[in-house]
């Protein structure tokens, strides 16, 4: 346990920031909801203002931005990107920390297994990432409620952060198995988070270009749109192939963190 917890000591000022960041996020999101309803211009002609490509880019297009529904919605798309980088930096630094940093000798003279030092570590990062996904959970419900005048769609919330937990889920252990096979630990954080960005950027592109959709299988982005969360569902495929990426990411994680030589 007191790996554990030295895990979480670790993190615990950067979880305190990202926090603050997520809830300044959803309040900033949602003051400027309120101040587009206290302009008296309906918010489909604010809507019509941008080209088709802009509103792909910005994720409005499928939405009814004039509910708050709608607009919550739109705003997934950025909680999804920052929760996501969060998971995928906690990911490749719970796993590489005390390589890239010299301290292996930390965990080397632990009376501890490998696979039971991994499990621990990777614990402590899947507590990070609840507690991330709560604190967005409870700020958009006290946003929306706070701003949108007790309108209820507590519903499409919690939908949305299932969806969110999954996407922290994939990108966090797609982090932990980049770093595992990583030979320079310090190069880990920068891979992975690129390998994220560029999943981000072809759902845009895809959203743009419907000539492109047979690409949504690469993004884990697409598995869980809002668009499709909210009116369709989750649906068995996506969650299928999310669950294998998971399971792949995980193994790799522990075999070839299992097999390395770790720097003293």
């Amino acid at each position: 346990m007191n790996l554990f917890f030295r895990e979480m000591k670790s993190y615990r000022n950067s979880l305190f920031f990202w926090s603050l960041g997520m809830i300044a996020l959803v309040a900033a999101g949602f003051a400027k909801y309120a101040a587009y309803q206290g302009t008296g211009q309906p918010m489909t002609a604010i809507l019509d203002q941008f080209s088709k490509s802009m509103q792909a880019i910005f994720g409005i297009n499928g939405f009814d931005i004039s509910k708050m529904s709608g607009f919550y919605g739109v705003m997934f798309m950025y909680f999804a990107l920052m929760a996501t980088v969060h998971a995928v930096i906690i990911g490749t630094d719970i796993i590489g920390k005390e390589e890239r940093d010299r301290t292996s000798e930390f965990l080397m003279v632990k009376p501890i297994s490998r696979s039971k030092i991994i499990f621990i570590k990777l614990f402590a990062g899947l507590i990070n990432l609840i507690v991330l996904n709560i604190v967005t959970l409870f700020s958009s419900l006290y946003f929306v409620n706070y701003f949108g005048k007790g309108v209820a769609i507590t519903k499409n919330i919690e939908t949305l952060m299932i969806g969110l937990f999954a996407l922290q889920l994939i990108f966090f252990f797609a982090g932990t198995a980049i770093a595992a096979i990583s030979k320079k630990q310090k190069t880990a954080p920068s891979t992975a988070t690129f390998l994220l960005l560029i999943t981000f950027v072809l759902s845009i592109f895809i959203n743009i270009n419907t000539k492109l959709d047979w690409l949504k299988y690469l993004t884990p982005f697409r598995y869980f749109d809002a668009r499709n969360l909210l009116s369709t569902g989750f649906e068995p495929l996506y969650l299928t192939i999310a669950t294998l990426a998971v399971a792949i990411f995980i193994l790799v994680t522990f075999r070839s963190f299992q097999k390395r030589d770790l720097s003293i």
